[in-house]
């Protein structure tokens, strides 16, 4: 993984588990500790679906580039889909609070796609990549006057 793309990784990451630690502690004392466990184990699905999510976006963008827009749009849809599964998966579990579980699964999902935004709005990418082997300024190849 190229080091932008682990710094972008980071920068969504941590809003995340930081969102999450917050849903925890307030799911703690609002539902208990099955509640602080249901947003533990929220918010570790979300990185885990979403960190794979962009690996292999950014996989996709260096070995197929004109499959990037498309791959996507379809791997947020397979996320969120998958996440509902989850959701409906779980829903009567008595491991931990479904609606804690619920709720910080919506918000960590959130918070991650408005960190990767963010990350990605501030990153200095670079569209055009200079030619490094020749050091030869480019022809004019324009009219002559």
């Amino acid at each position: 993984m190229r080091s932008d793309d682990a710094r972008s990784l980071l920068h969504a990451a941590v809003p995340t588990v930081a969102a999450g630690a917050l849903a925890a502690v307030v799911s703690g004392v609002v539902a208990g500790g099955k509640g602080a466990v249901g947003a533990v184990v929220a918010t570790v699905l979300v990185v885990l679906f979403m960190g794979a999510g962009f690996a292999v976006l950014q996989r996709t963008a260096r070995s197929l580039p004109h499959l990037f827009q498309m791959m996507g749009l379809m791997l947020y849809a397979a996320q969120i889909l998958l996440l509902f599964v989850f959701v409906a998966v779980f829903k009567d579990t008595t491991l931990f609070h479904p609606k804690a579980f619920a709720i910080t699964l919506v918000v960590t999902t959130l918070v991650w796609i408005a960190a990767q935004t963010r990350a990605h709005m501030k990153a200095k990418i670079l569209y055009v990549e200079p030619d490094s082997v020749k050091g030869d300024k480019p022809q004019n190849s324009g009219p002559k006057s």
